[in-house]
């Protein structure tokens, strides 16, 4: 971390300050310590952060549900009957072609 100097010019090391305080109760109503962890009223760990991040990243993981890419239908191709008029039409194609 960098140097951090108080408004007096005095040196402070801020990663000593925070691990000297990380289980000191935080200010506000959740009831948590610095570390995130659940306290009750006489300052005791009832919940480990890392353990409630864990189970809550377990059920993200769990709770969803694989994709599935959809399949394509196959539609039926229907042939219908050509008209006598039709048929040669397609029968003049076919001499032009040649």
């Amino acid at each position: 971390m960098p140097a951090y100097r108080s408004a007096q010019g005095k040196s402070v090391d801020m990663s000593q300050l925070i691990s000297k305080n990380e289980k000191v109760r935080a200010v506000g109503n959740m009831n948590v310590n610095a570390r995130g962890d659940i306290l009750d009223s006489h300052n005791r760990v009832i919940k480990d952060n890392t353990k409630r991040v864990k189970n809550n990243y377990q059920k993200t993981i769990n709770t969803k549900a694989p994709v599935k890419s959809p399949q394509p239908t196959k539609t039926p191709v229907i042939q219908e009957e050509l008209t006598k008029s039709e048929k040669e039409l397609f029968d003049d194609d076919e001499d032009i072609i040649k």
